[in-house]
């Protein structure tokens, strides 16, 4: 009489574990990294909408903004905030706006560090960079691609 094998052997399930377990260790970082980069990516919504504010200034005056409220922004920093970013900032640099991530809703990687843009008048139009050391603390892995 025949006897027919049914199920797996023990080696084809170590095999199929240890095939899952490497796709996990590779999975997970590259989507934490994932994670974080779409939570900087607010603070590059964020500081965009002030963008058009401190060009507008700069247009009419020819000089940054020393202030949320000079620009035309909500005078308070943290009116302008998302569930990851606590504020963002026109006056504390000229011709800069900071984004700062909150330090309890942001990835811990992020929390209290700033995503900054940061203007260059070049005869009237002015040029926006975002990878500046000086301004940016945010590690430049995690920026966006049009930043790094």
């Amino acid at each position: 009489m025949k006897n027919l094998q049914k199920g797996f052997t023990l080696i084809e399930l170590m095999i199929v574990v240890a095939i899952i377990a490497i796709l996990a260790a590779i999975a997970i970082p590259a989507y934490q990294n994932y994670l974080i980069r779409s939570q900087v990516s607010e603070g590059a919504v964020l500081t965009d909408g002030a963008k058009t504010a401190i060009s507008e200034y700069y247009s009419n005056y020819g000089t940054f903004p020393g202030s949320n409220a000079s620009a035309g922004l909500p005078t308070n920093a943290a009116s302008i905030s998302g569930k990851y970013v606590a504020n963002v900032n026109v006056g504390t640099k000229p011709g800069v706006i900071e984004a700062q991530f909150n330090s309890t809703t942001a990835n811990k990687a992020i929390q209290g560090k700033y995503f900054s843009l940061s203007a260059t008048p070049n005869g009237g139009s002015i040029t926006w960079t975002c990878n500046n050391a000086s301004y940016t603390t945010v590690d430049p892995k995690y920026l966006p691609s049009s930043c790094r």
